[in-house]
């Protein structure tokens, strides 16, 4: 890790790791004990800004823009990788972004985390959280000291944010059922939403446009939700699988999250045939299940737009780009034969 930190003062490396530069010094020259968390975090210090120095931005005034994540890590991924993307076309603005990505995290340490950007000399947040009142207090709290929050793919309607990014969810939830009603025959059956978790305004909303549109045109389908996974692979393989004893006739799904492998998973350990199957997010879980067409249709939004949306929202708010209305991430239909490579 020294030789690597060469390349950056340790002010750089302090600022980007949001920790003290006493800190920094401790980890690289291993003098004294430091919570194995915190090294890891000044080791992803490093990595963020050797991204950085890639596109040209590590020299100069830089602004910190701290990406906060409630999602699975297949997600997050393909989030960082398009933030990343990004920072180049952004010129002559240098953005730094600090990276902060939880599987799973309660209300209480997700508030915790937002209010460690009042100590990081933080420019702005992008964050994708559960709609929760501590979240809410967090959100308000940053606002107060001037610290802008961009919610992206879900959204906090009831904060301080000053933005959302991200597709219409509840058009989504639509198509998704306007898809899985044409592709079942007309007889009486369930269909299954499977759901994260209820807390995120954009899962409730997607369910939501999937209820209402089935309501209005295939009332013959009955929706059953599947809820608690939170988009992890054993939290969602072990509530299909229950699902799946308790409904022996289904055979469609609408995943309005994550966790897409397992419920492919659960399907096949019952020896079941998953019939329909509509997702979200053309990730590198759901390319592979398109291309094994084990998955039907992904419903996905650009995110190199959302990533520069969010930049935009945060670049408005400190009056360094143009005011004005940003669009919502157009919803986009994904099948094995028009995947983007």
């Amino acid at each position: 890790m020294l030789e690597r930190a060469k390349h950056f003062s340790i002010k750089q490396i302090a600022t980007q790791a949001g920790v003290s530069r006493a800190t920094v010094d401790r980890v690289l020259h291993q003098r004294g004990s430091v919570h194995y968390q915190t090294q890891r975090r000044i080791e992803h210090a490093l990595n963020e800004l050797e991204a950085q120095e890639k596109n040209g931005l590590v020299a100069g005034r830089t602004f910190h823009v701290d990406v906060i994540m409630h999602t699975p890590q297949r997600f997050s991924a393909a989030v960082q990788a398009a933030i990343t993307a990004q920072l180049g076309s952004l010129a002559p603005f240098r953005i730094a972004p600090r990276f902060y990505f939880f599987e799973e995290i309660e209300p209480q340490a997700m508030h915790d985390q937002l209010l460690r950007c009042l100590a990081k000399g933080s420019q702005g947040v992008v964050l994708k959280a559960a709609d929760e009142p501590l979240v809410n207090l967090a959100v308000r709290e940053l606002s107060a000291a001037g610290i802008p929050v961009v919610t992206l793919v879900t959204d906090l309607p009831r904060s301080e944010r000053i933005g959302y990014v991200g597709m219409d969810n509840r058009a989504a939830g639509q198509t998704a059922a306007y898809l899985l009603s044409n592709w079942l025959d007309g007889c009486e059956q369930d269909v299954a939403v499977v759901i994260g978790s209820e807390l995120f305004r954009g899962e409730e909303e997607r369910e939501m446009g999937f209820r209402n549109w089935l309501r209005g045109h295939a009332g013959h389908l009955r929706v059953l939700d599947i809820s608690g996974g939170y988009g992890v692979y054993e939290r969602t393989f072990a509530r299909v699988v229950e699902a799946l004893r308790q409904h022996p006739e289904l055979c469609a799904v609408y995943s309005v999250g994550g966790g897409n492998q397992a419920i492919v998973d659960a399907f096949a350990a019952q020896g079941r045939t998953l019939e329909v199957f509509v997702g979200h997010d053309l990730d590198e879980e759901n390319r592979q299940l398109l291309a094994e067409r084990k998955i039907m249709a992904v419903i996905d939004h650009d995110l190199q737009v959302d990533a520069r949306h969010v930049f935009m929202h945060i670049l408005q708010y400190h009056r360094l780009w143009k005011a004005g209305p940003i669009a919502s991430s157009p919803v986009q239909i994904v099948t094995p034969f028009n995947m983007p490579y």
